[in-house]
């Protein structure tokens, strides 16, 4: 492959993946297709371990130890939806199914 960028390969790998979705290709193309889609994916992978690796190494301590922080979404918007669930089963309780 070319200098392609990560966002070009996904944008490409979501294009490849939508016409394979849609079902109107015949089996070669759909072949080729799917061939270049592993491609990418594999350019994918390969992107985003690079970038971990960069991550670690800003990451390290003045022992070399890399410091690992857990990612956590948002707690916000996970209550917000939780609540207005709540909400709703209580009405919820009066229908019968």
């Amino acid at each position: 492959m070319t200098e392609l960028s990560f966002e070009k390969a996904l944008a490409d790998l979501e294009k490849i993946v939508e016409k394979l979705e849609g079902g109107e290709l015949s089996l070669d193309k759909s072949l080729a297709l799917f061939e270049q889609g592993v491609k990418l994916a594999r350019f994918l992978r390969g992107e985003l371990e690079k970038a971990e690796k960069k991550i670690e190494i800003l990451l390290k301590d003045e022992k070399g130890q890399v410091k690992t922080e857990p990612f956590e979404p948002p707690v916000e918007e996970e209550a917000t939806s939780e609540e207005n669930k709540n909400q709703g089963s209580e009405e919820d309780d009066d229908i019968p199914f």
